[in-house]
């Protein structure tokens, strides 16, 4: 009986343990610990090596690893493959660098935001929900078959695929798009 009662104290304790990490999404085929900042995390993701390079050459890295609390919507690399041929490459020029972090920037909240907390900003906003970047800009939430949707200053639109993916400083939500600011 002993036995039995330590199995099963084991067992759940193995289960609330998986449970625990299960609650953060894997992001690029890494996991994404909460005990880890947003830089320390985003690195392991192979789907935003190119965000981490445009963090990396804009300086920021320092920044996103700092106390926080930091909302991050961060673009795949897929998402910066939509830019015009040729962006990236320039915009990840030193010449360019100002224009690189208010770009990267404008997909920074000062804040721990969980897509709840989004949502709830809708909702109060009836449909619709500003929401100011440490770069200066304004996104603009909207919800849309139940996913959050932010429209930029220069009117593209990214959807957050992967939503809530808890950090040490704040919270990510990949966005299929680079957000721009009105240039």
């Amino acid at each position: 009986m002993k036995k039995l009662a330590l199995t099963l104290a084991v067992s759940l304790a193995a289960m609330t343990a998986g449970a625990a990490f299960a609650e953060n999404p894997m992001v690029g085929g890494a996991p994404m610990l909460e005990t880890k900042n947003i830089v320390e995390n985003a690195v392991n993701s192979k789907d935003h090596t190119t965000l981490v390079a445009a963090v990396k050459a804009a300086g920021l890295v320092d920044t996103l690893e700092g106390k926080g609390p930091f909302t991050v919507f961060a673009p795949t690399n897929e998402a910066f493959a939509k830019l015009p041929a040729g962006t990236v490459d320039t915009l990840l020029k030193p010449e360019n660098k100002a224009t690189l972090v208010k770009i990267l920037t404008c997909h920074v909240v000062a804040a721990d935001a969980m897509a709840a907390d989004v949502e709830g900003m809708i909702k109060k906003g009836g449909g619709k929900a500003e929401i100011k970047t440490v770069g200066g800009c304004v996104l603009t939430a909207t919800e849309k078959d139940g996913k959050i949707m932010l429209t930029d200053e220069a009117g593209g639109t990214a959807t957050v695929t992967i939503a809530d993916v808890k950090q040490s400083n704040g919270v990510i939500h990949v966005v299929d798009a680079v957000l721009l600011p009105k240039m």
